[in-house]
């Protein structure tokens, strides 16, 4: 699928370039994205060693298969093909979580060791499982509870109500995630993108088979020896048990916390008046804003004292996870110079301008506003682009616009489906995305236009 999208992006750039007498643009476009795919894979890079130390701080304490045991219900409907007990199903959930609390910083290394598990699981290298593809649609239309990218655009051009796209934002994500989660199910058992699911489901169940070997010679506390993560370091199964010490110390961490919680959310505590602003907003919003602000410093204090409580080695195993980042973008840095380059090329061309004059005949007498319109095209492409749409938007109708909400809407709803294609297939060398790419566009057209109906009948 991303052959034909690559080749049809870079042919069209090329024929609406001369058209347009734009080739100046069409080259500035190729060299503005090889240069922004690296610029993104090496501002990664410290990010990934981060959540890749705290990910085998957490694997080797067995807290992610415990959270994987918590959900097993869930993930197996949705994972089917994926054992119950592998540390994939815990990396997808963590992945999760972080993008539902706007974690981008986190929800990235998350997703890219998810699909390291995945592909370790992978019968055909190279060609995405159901499973894959399945965890990639869920991404494009993860629930959003705050989209605080867009409610700061909003706040910066003075609304009086950026918070009013909280609600509609998250039931747009509520429409596009059903949607994605029903589409990816019914495309892989159509004939084109099917992949003989028996077979991969028995391959699958040998490969996690093989890895269950004893504890002397190396395994997780799940008896899996990942070869997408693991070295030939042996893996200790640590104790059962907290110690007593490890048990008061993530008491007490977490009774902070709690605290602090109940501080950033509650109008008064502990007879200190909040802000004016913060106060004014309602109880979700702030407690939501709360999480996201609590959510890292909690994660990267609880996952070392668990692992120092199981008797984990937290330095050692620390660093070990972290050496990993380095290598996983220097796999994703083609992928993402291939894709982002075509897309460069494309709008510098006028290519995004051409569709919107094509299809606004169309979507005008469906009362769609023709401002949303480069805007809703651009979003699966490149989201800091969208991201200037947005704000040209917000300052040229104002931000208490209706439109200017719906934009800031369908920001918050949708995501950048070729991205996040490039980045997490680039980095297990997928080739083949099969029905990943359209189950994804399918989550941000149901955004798009869930966002649409929604503001307008609630705005």
């Amino acid at each position: 699928m991303l052959n034909y999208i690559w080749l049809a992006l870079v042919l069209l750039a090329v024929a609406i370039g001369g058209w347009n007498d734009r080739f100046k643009d069409v080259t500035e476009g190729a060299l503005d994205g090889a240069k922004t795919a690296v610029t993104i894979a090496l501002g990664l890079i410290g990010i990934m060693a981060l959540w890749l130390g705290l990910m085998r701080l957490a694997e080797r304490a067995g807290l992610v298969q415990r959270i994987a045991r918590g959900l097993r219900p869930v993930m197996r409907r949705l994972f089917p093909d994926v054992p119950p007990e592998h540390p994939a199903m815990g990396s997808m959930v963590m992945n999760m979580a972080a993008n539902m609390l706007g974690l981008g910083n986190a929800a990235t290394p998350l997703g890219l060791r998810a699909m390291r598990d995945l592909e370790s699981l992978n019968p055909r290298p190279g060609v995405a499982t159901n499973a894959m593809c399945t965890f990639l649609a869920i991404n494009t239309s993860s629930v959003q509870l705050i989209p605080a990218t867009a409610i700061a655009i909003l706040a910066a051009s003075g609304s009086t109500r950026p918070t009013a796209i909280v609600g509609t934002a998250l039931l747009a994500t509520l429409c596009a995630a059903g949607v994605a989660i029903v589409s990816v199910k019914l495309f892989e058992k159509l004939p084109i993108f099917r992949i003989s699911p028996l077979d991969q489901r028995t391959t699958i169940e040998q490969n996690f088979e093989k890895a269950e070997i004893k504890e002397d010679a190396g395994v997780s506390q799940a008896g899996v020896t990942n070869p997408a993560y693991s070295s030939s370091v042996a893996l200790q199964e640590p104790p059962r048990r907290l110690s007593v010490l490890g048990l008061i110390a993530l008491s007490a961490l977490i009774i902070l916390f709690i605290a602090l919680f109940v501080r950033m959310v509650a109008p008064t505590v502990f007879g200190i008046a909040m802000a004016p602003a913060a106060a004014a907003q309602n109880v979700f919003v702030r407690s939501v804003n709360a999480l996201s602000i609590l959510a890292i410093p909690f994660l990267l204090s609880f996952f070392p004292l668990y692992a120092a409580g199981r008797g984990v080695k937290v330095y050692d195993e620390f660093v070990e996870g972290a050496k990993e980042g380095f290598g996983v973008i220097l796999k994703i840095i083609p992928f993402l110079v291939t894709m982002l380059v075509a897309i460069g090329m494309f709008k510098g061309a006028g290519g995004i301008d051409l569709l919107s004059r094509l299809l606004a005949p169309i979507l005008t007498p469906l009362q769609f506003p023709t401002d949303l319109l480069p805007l809703a095209l651009m979003r699966p492409l490149s989201g800091s682009a969208t991201l200037a749409l947005l704000t040209d938007i917000v300052h040229r109708l104002g931000p208490d616009n209706i439109v200017s909400l719906t934009a800031a809407t369908i920001y918050g709803s949708t995501e950048t489906t070729f991205y996040v294609a490039a980045v997490y297939f680039g980095a297990v060398g997928i080739k083949q995305t099969r029905h990943a790419i359209p189950a994804g566009l399918l989550a941000d057209l149901t955004g798009v236009v869930a966002s649409v109906i929604i503001c307008r009948a609630v705005l």
